[in-house]
């Protein structure tokens, strides 16, 4: 039986059960709004599995789901290549990871303007220029690509646009879908600083063990979907 990790509540699982409704897959919740189970018609051998976007990423690594649903960013960030392949992209719940910095720096308008920026801090304070984020692995791929080296990455999980309203970061990389709480916080998007364009994709576990029959209804489903099988 292949399990389907989709998001458990909100306007992601309504657009995740729309995505695979209007291909002919319906997909429900079970019992109340309160039970983190569902039903699966129009497919055999495939029941979901309701979980947080953020649990996802960790289900597909230890095999515990052999699909799911959740952002691009989440296993971009979280997960190795090997541990997942792509089967296809769902086209909702789009965001941008950016680099944004204070409106104030007025001559700060690129990444290369942020790396002299960087070394004039370091240089000025003593210490490097903290970046706040929970997106390390892509930010640290991204800003070494690009030759930035003074700045230290400053763990946040949450409400990352205030760090440097209050002090403890000098910029921030986020994730936003339309920028404006960025802007709402006297920040602004540099102008090369887009890191990752971020979506709702649908994954295939390569630590999940696939029987016979669970390539069987992986097949039929992709079928079904209109997509290929990564498997």
């Amino acid at each position: 039986m292949i399990r389907l990790g989709v998001p458990s509540k909100g306007r992601l699982m309504q657009d995740c059960f729309d995505w695979f409704g209007a291909r002919g897959v319906v997909m429900k919740r079970s019992g109340s709004d309160r039970e983190y189970s569902g039903v699966v018609e129009g497919v055999e051998g495939v029941v979901p599995v309701l979980l947080s976007a953020g649990e996802i990423p960790r289900e597909l690594a230890a095999g515990r789901i052999h699909l799911g649903v959740t952002g691009s960013d989440l296993v971009r960030e979280q997960l190795a290549e090997d541990e997942v392949a792509e089967v296809a992209k769902l086209g909702f719940g789009q965001a941008d990871l950016v680099i944004a910095v204070p409106n104030v720096w007025i001559d700060v308008e690129t990444v290369d303007d942020l790396d002299a920026a960087a070394a004039a801090f370091r240089k000025a304070h003593g210490h490097r220029l903290r970046i706040a984020t929970k997106y390390h692995r892509l930010v640290r791929d991204f800003l070494q690509a690009q030759g930035v080296a003074d700045y230290q990455l400053v763990d946040s999980q949450g409400a990352t646009e205030g760090t440097v309203k209050n002090g403890t970061a000098e910029c921030v990389a986020d994730i936003t879908s339309s920028g404006e709480t960025l802007r709402a916080n006297h920040l602004r998007i540099l102008s090369d600083g887009l890191i990752h364009s971020s979506q709702a994709v649908l994954w295939a576990s390569r630590m999940a063990e696939w029987s016979a029959e669970d390539r069987a209804a992986m097949e039929q489903l992709v079928q079904r979907l209109g997509v290929r099988s990564p498997l």
